[in-house]
């Protein structure tokens, strides 16, 4: 690919992840909730997710995979211009988990704010990422997906306790060369939809009371089936029309990198827009939905497992609450 078809040039310099110990697997929630390892595998490609302890924070894991990140790409942390968090699950409504993710690393200085939207939170976060670098604004930028999900489930509803995970993902990117970085990339939303995946107390519109915690509305409130028919339909197009303005054929595509929410989704995703499973990398198995962690955390794995090198043609698309969506083509 000639390099005038980069648009906005950027370089991952690194990729880290970080996970919480505990495993619970299907087994486990058949003994706290009326379900079973073959109704979640069978519906969602499900087996295990991880969840995090009492003392743990979405910062915890923010921090962690930043470090990792660091590590592996060979570079300081505080030569970091700026952090962005994108995450669903905040530490506090104010300030940003971001600056919390500043404070658990001793690392005051560089900018630092979240984005909220939800599972499509990260490839948000790379977006505005690539254009602070493209504008001068930073030159190196750590760009984290991270989720305690766990805490707002409600853990006697079986269509919604079984879907998710905790965990961060993180990468490091600075200005590319020219040769590496987004072709196109296709983001929106339709906040007419956001009644179908949201939590529905905390903030001004249901603030907190007796009354909202005792109706659980502190929790993942989900319409499954519409989810479900939105997601592939906005992952598809989203991709599909990511691939035209880069100017580039399912074929040339070396890896998918979806959000990892349901193997079906997934599935029907990669179907439609014409990337076979074998060239859809799917880790939805091991970690559950981790909502705007999983494309990170799917990136740094298949790094680890040598699906990736550089010069290789990437696609990632996502939906989420909002409803989001958004896709990019990376050339890694």
């Amino acid at each position: 690919m000639p390099p005038e078809k980069i648009q906005k040039s950027l370089k991952i310099l690194g990729t880290g992840t970080s996970l919480p110990e505990r495993v619970m697997t299907n087994a486990d929630l058949e003994a706290l909730v009326d379900t079973t390892d073959t109704w979640i595998r069978d519906r969602t490609g499900i087996e295990e997710r991880r969840i995090a302890p009492d003392d743990a924070s979405t910062s915890t894991y923010a921090a962690g995979a930043l470090r990792a990140a660091a590590e592996n790409a060979g570079v300081a942390l505080d030569s970091l211009d700026a952090i962005i968090v994108a995450t669903s699950t905040p530490d506090t409504v104010f300030p940003s988990t971001a600056c919390w993710t500043q404070r658990a690393l001793k690392l005051p200085g560089a900018a630092a704010f979240d984005v909220s939207a939800g599972c499509t939170g990260w490839l948000y976060a790379l977006e505005i990422a690539a254009n602070l670098l493209i504008g001068g604004t930073a030159k190196r930028i750590g760009v984290v997906g991270a989720e305690v999900m766990s805490r707002v489930l409600d853990w006697e509803d079986r269509s919604t306790c079984v879907l998710f995970g905790d965990g961060a993902g993180a990468a490091i990117i600075e200005s590319g060369d020219g040769s590496q970085g987004l072709l196109a990339s296709n983001w929106g939303a339709d906040g007419t939809l956001a009644p179908i995946l949201y939590q529905p107390a905390g903030g001004t519109q249901m603030p907190a009371s007796e009354e909202s915690v005792a109706d659980k509305k502190h929790v993942v409130h989900m319409e499954g089936r519409t989810v479900f028919r939105h997601a592939v339909a906005c992952m598809v197009r989203s991709t599909q029309e990511a691939m035209a303005a880069a100017g580039v054929e399912p074929d040339d595509i070396k890896l998918l990198i979806p959000h990892q929410a349901n193997a079906r989704i997934i599935s029907a995703t990669g179907e439609r827009v014409g990337i076979p499973a074998e060239r859809t990398y799917v880790c939805v198995q091991r970690y559950g939905n981790i909502s705007a962690a999983t494309i990170p955390i799917a990136l740094h794995d298949a790094l680890g497992e040598g699906r990736i090198e550089r010069g290789d043609l990437l696609a990632f698309t996502a939906f989420g609450t909002g409803l989001t969506w958004a896709a990019s083509v990376l050339r890694y």
